[in-house]
């Protein structure tokens, strides 16, 4: 079957964003007005239907791309949707739940990323099927913008620690920061080497936080929030040939909650607030940070 513009209702003469444009669309697939199988309208006639211009157009049908909703995605005819599989009936772990969400967020031409964690061990692993999708061209941001906050090396953290208690030469924190700066690193360079692979402008920034950060959360383009509390846990790791019986948070099996401007006043005002919350913390108390 395809579906033309008959199917659907007609151009109201509000002129929608890309995004919004996707979510309509998603909204069709879910009520089943767009069955598995089913062509979509031709770029030109979703153009005229929502009154935009054939690059918002494009923009929208890459979301609905990386989100697996369409297959024959090509240049020679409309694409179909695909079969689709149940959505999670609650909120996944960090490493199962983020990767999704950038995926999305990265299809954006305008890339901004805010994030508040202990280290970016997880935010690299979750970027990893993002960045591929760039790399072969199915995805084109841009510009890139990431802001991190992580601890500062300075303070005394209240996790990660001995179960005993601080030493000295504390070898829990001495991992921790081993941790921090080696991920950083990572996640820099992996974003940075975007502009020289594809010319995208990246820029990765990173200021030190006076306290241990109760939270981790990943705010997406000013849309989305995601909040995953890190839960302790008593575990013995072998680090440098010692045993470290510490107090922990295991960050990749954090539940990760989501919060979307589109899902009404209440997530909208939450999405503001946890902005706002960020700009705060990064134009004040933090401090410059030095991955070393």
């Amino acid at each position: 079957m395809v579906v033309t513009k008959e199917h659907v209702p007609p151009h109201r003469g509000e002129r929608r964003s890309f995004r919004e444009i996707a979510e309509v669309l998603r909204e069709r697939i879910r009520a089943g007005d767009l069955k598995a199988g089913d062509r979509l309208p031709t770029q030109a006639e979703l153009a005229e239907e929502f009154g935009v211009e054939r690059g918002a157009v494009r923009q929208a049908l890459r979301l609905l791309q990386v989100d697996g909703l369409l297959t024959h995605v090509t240049k020679g005819s409309p694409p179909r949707i695909a079969e689709l599989s149940a959505p999670p009936a609650e909120p996944q772990p960090t490493m199962v739940g983020l990767s999704p969400r950038l995926r999305e967020a990265l299809a954006a031409r305008h890339v901004r990323i805010d994030v508040a964690c202990h280290t970016t061990e997880t935010l690299t692993a979750a970027l990893g099927e993002p960045l591929r999708l760039i790399h072969d061209g199915r995805i084109r941001p841009d510009r890139i913008d990431v802001r991190i906050l992580l601890p500062s090396r300075d303070i005394n953290l209240a996790f990660p620690v001995l179960v005993e208690g601080r030493s000295v030469d504390d070898p829990v924190h001495r991992r921790w920061l081993e941790m921090r700066n080696a991920q950083g690193y990572v996640i820099r360079n992996i974003l940075l080497a975007l502009h020289a692979t594809h010319g995208i402008d990246v820029s990765v920034t990173f200021r030190a936080l006076p306290f241990t950060p109760p939270i981790k959360m990943y705010l997406l383009n000013g849309d989305e929030v995601l909040i995953g509390y890190y839960m302790l846990t008593r575990r013995t790791e072998t680090w440098h040939s010692q045993d470290l019986d510490m107090y922990d948070a295991l960050g990749s099996r954090a539940l990760l909650f989501s919060f979307e401007r589109r899902a009404g006043e209440r997530d909208a005002a939450f999405v503001d607030q946890s902005q706002k919350w960020f700009d705060s913390l990064w134009e004040t108390i933090t401090t410059d940070l030095t991955l070393s």
